[in-house]
């Protein structure tokens, strides 16, 4: 696989870096629970998902604005990157990162509805955010949704472990 042992590897370069730098126990003993394979495979396939999310808003951001007014085709826009990312991340982290791969209808009848239910909460989030610093404050639209992004990520990550693939 991809992450495995690839992943295992770059966790112990990295807490290798980490304790020469590093002298204080309790900070050692904090990065050894957060530096693993599972929190190295969220954050690789949570930059993907966010360059799915990112790339598919770029384009549906693009074609929307010739029909659209600016403040229509971002929010629009938003939506449909939202959904595109959304399945792309659920497949990702089921399979990759939280190693759930049962595709029994008993499994993903559970976890897909407590995956989305998250997500739309976080989609309420971004929406928000966007809706604030892109349309009302008429920022840099693409700077707005890649911050966004960087949120939601931390969050996605902590609804994943706590709840849906535990």
């Amino acid at each position: 696989m991809i992450t495995g042992d690839l992943m295992a590897v770059l966790a112990e370069i990295l807490k290798d870096i980490f304790f020469k730098i590093c002298s204080d126990n309790v900070l050692r003993e904090m990065f050894v629970k957060v530096c693993n394979v599972e929190t190295l495979n969220y954050l690789l396939f949570g930059v993907l998902t966010t360059i799915v999310s990112y790339v598919s808003y770029f384009i549906a951001q693009k074609l929307l604005s010739k029909k659209l007014k600016r403040e229509r085709s971002i929010m629009i826009a938003n939506v449909i990157s939202w959904i595109l990312a959304v399945a792309f991340a659920y497949v990702t982290n089921k399979l990759f990162v939280f190693q759930s791969v049962s595709w029994d209808l008993n499994v993903i009848a559970k976890e897909i509805p407590a995956f989305v239910g998250a997500r739309l909460f976080s989609f309420g989030f971004e929406m928000v955010w966007m809706w604030l610093t892109a349309v009302k404050l008429k920022q840099n639209d693409k700077v707005c949704k890649l911050l966004g992004q960087v949120a939601i990520t931390i969050m996605n990550y902590f609804f994943s472990k706590l709840f849906i693939f535990r």
